[in-house]
């Protein structure tokens, strides 16, 4: 369902397609994980094993916004939607998804300052990131993977742009749910955003509304880009307020792969900056400061 085009240039940058839809690429943070060379900042916050994360996506070319700060590809994003897509069974799509990630780990071995017992550990992955590309919850049986990998001993972590919201109503509970609070208001949101749905607004505010309903983990996720939504921060508590997470994560931009094309590095922000930030949205909240890393520039606020 992918054209040859888009898959031999995801090709070169170490994704691997599974199966008419699918994806899967090695995190930055596994690759250091198995090295000894740290873990993801999810593994300092949630717990999770940045060396048996399986970073993938159910809907990679397939997203309804087109964000500025992206690293994804969104030139090359497909639809908004994924009518007349033959869809992959949830099963499926894991099981391709855990062979070709065991592919890209199998040079791993031969490389220096491996941990081989991490290595061989990586090869059971035990926590899937539902997040590398597109929008996950356009993937319409998106409850049924998030169910099959929690019979399958994972854990889950599902981000989304909050544009679905009819999705989020009925869905099945992963042990984190994400939504990205990228602009504190319409007009931001669509600049940095770049929304394709001509209602997004009202279904981000819905979505917002939704978050508070669920009893796992919810995590809102601010990412930062300088010049473009830094600002208004009444704006975003008062979102924050109508969502009610548990945590708050101030991210700033990271100036890494397609994004480079849109923006400049003079974007992306220093841990600094970030931390100043999160001290007044915390002050507008009433969450307070938890931990942060400073490596990826992200703050975890919690109530």
């Amino acid at each position: 369902m992918i054209p040859q085009e888009i898959k031999n240039v995801l090709d070169r940058q170490q994704y691997r397609i599974a199966g008419n839809h699918s994806a899967v690429k090695i995190c930055n943070w596994t690759k250091r994980a198995i090295r000894d060379q740290g873990f993801c900042y999810k593994q300092k916050f949630y717990g999770i094993q940045s060396h048996r994360c399986l970073q993938m996506t159910p809907s990679l070319a397939w997203c309804t916004n087109r964000c500025v700060y992206c690293w994804r590809a969104i030139e090359k994003t497909m639809g908004n939607d994924m009518k007349g897509v033959a869809l992959d069974s949830p099963g499926k799509i894991i099981d391709s998804c855990i062979e070709s990630q065991r592919k890209l780990l199998s040079g791993f071995k031969g490389y220096e300052n491996v941990n081989l017992g991490k290595c061989r550990e990586a090869q059971d992955p035990n926590q899937a990131a539902i997040s590398l590309a597109g929008e996950p919850t356009l993937y319409p049986e998106i409850s049924g993977l998030i169910d099959e990998f929690k019979r399958r001993g994972f854990t889950t972590f599902l981000v989304t742009n909050g544009q679905l919201p009819e999705r989020l109503e009925n869905l099945s509970e992963p042990t984190s749910l994400y939504i990205s609070v990228d602009a504190p208001d319409k007009e931001t949101y669509r600049k940095t955003d770049c929304p394709q749905l001509p209602d997004f607004w009202e279904r981000f505010g819905r979505s917002l509304e939704l978050m508070n309903s669920f009893s796992c983990r919810k995590v809102a996720r601010l990412t930062l880009v300088k010049g473009w939504n830094m600002k208004n921060l009444k704006g975003y508590a008062k979102l924050l307020e109508i969502a009610n997470p548990d945590f708050i994560e101030v991210k700033s931009y990271m100036h890494v792969g397609w994004s480079r094309k849109r923006l400049e590095e003079s974007a992306m922000l220093s841990h600094a900056e970030v931390k100043g930030f999160s001290e007044r949205i915390a002050e507008l909240t009433g969450y307070h400061y938890k931990d942060e890393q400073e490596e990826s520039r992200v703050v975890l606020l919690n109530k």
